[in-house]
C-alpha cells in the first residue's frame, strides 16, 4: 500500500516562494494554498482558502487535517510601517501559529529572514551564525523575530515541531556582488523546505541559503541537522554567464 502523502498548508502562496513552492512540491506533498484575497489564474485548479491571517474566524478553518504549515504569508517589505508589521506578521504569525495548534498541526515551518541578523551584515561582522543573538535591522526583522520567539514557545509549550527559516535573497539567479553570497535558488529554496517538513527536530533556527562559495552565513547546520544539500552556488551561476 502507498504511503499516505502529507497534507500541507502554505499560507501566502500568491507570494514569490509561495508560487514556487507550489509548482516544486505539488507531487510530493497534497497541497492546499492559502491566498490573502486573489487567487491567481493559474493556481485555481489547486484546492485553496481565502483569508486574512490577521482574522483568525477567516482562517481557522484552513487548518483542518493538515499535517504541516509553512508560514510564508506576511508584509515583505524591509521598512513596512509599524501597523502593517503588526497587522501581518505579528497578529498574524500569532494567529497561524494558534490555529495549527487548535486543529491537532504537528509541524510548522517559518518562514524567518536574514533581518533579523540584519546589523551583524550592517557592520560586516562576519560569518553570522544562527545561535547568535539576535539583531535586527528593521520593524520587519523584529517581526520575524517575534516569531521565532513564538515558534520556541509552542514547541515547549506544545511538542509542536517548528522549524524557523532564515530565507537569503530568492531569486531566479544571482544578479550582484550581494546576491553572491545570499542567494536561494528555488530548486534550493524548495529542498530545504521538505527537509524542514520532514525532520524529527522539535525546534530549530536555520539559515537558507545556496551553498554560495561567497557566503556570510553558516548553513553547517542546516546541512547537519536537516540533512539540506544546496545544489546552486551563485559562483557557478556567474562563471556559466
Amino acid at each position: 500500500m502507498a504511503e499516505r502523502k502529507k497534507r500541507v498548508l502554505i499560507t501566502g502562496a500568491a507570494g514569490r516562494i509561495g508560487r514556487e513552492l507550489a509548482s516544486r512540491l505539488h507531487d510530493r506533498y497534497e497541497l492546499r494554498l492559502h491566498f490573502h484575497r486573489v487567487v491567481p489564474d493559474d493556481l485555481r485548479h489547486l484546492e485553496h482558502v481565502v483569508g486574512d491571517v490577521a482574522d483568525y474566524d477567516s482562517i481557522a478553518p484552513a487548518f483542518e487535517g493538515m499535517d504541516a504549515v509553512v508560514h510564508l504569508a506576511a508584509d515583505p517589505r524591509t521598512f513596512a510601517p509599524w501597523e502593517s508589521v503588526l497587522h501581518a506578521n505579528i497578529i498574524g504569525t500569532y494567529n497561524v501559529f494558534e490555529a495549527a495548534r487548535q486543529a491537532g498541526v504537528r509541524k510548522i515551518v517559518f518562514a524567518s529572514t536574514n533581518h533579523v541578523m540584519g546589523m551583524y551584515d550592517r557592520d560586516q561582522q562576519w560569518p553570522v551564525y544562527s545561535h547568535q543573538p539576535v539583531r535586527p535591522d528593521s520593524l520587519y526583522g523584529v517581526s520575524k523575530a517575534f516569531g521565532e520567539a513564538l515558534g520556541r514557545y509552542y514547541a515547549d509549550r506544545y511538542g509542536i515541531s517548528v522549524i524557523c527559516l532564515r530565507i537569503g535573497w530568492f531569486l531566479p539567479g544571482p544578479t550582484d556582488e550581494i546576491s553572491r553570497w545570499m542567494w536561494l535558488s528555488p530548486r534550493d529554496c524548495a529542498q530545504v523546505i521538505w527537509r524542514a517538513i520532514e525532520t524529527d527536530l522539535g525546534f530549530g533556527i536555520f539559515y537558507a541559503i545556496s551553498a554560495n562559495s561567497q557566503r556570510h552565513w553558516d548553513i553547517t547546520d542546516t546541512m547537519e541537522k536537516l540533512g539540506y544539500r544546496p545544489e546552486d552556488d551563485a559562483e557557478r551561476y556567474f562563471a556559466s554567464k
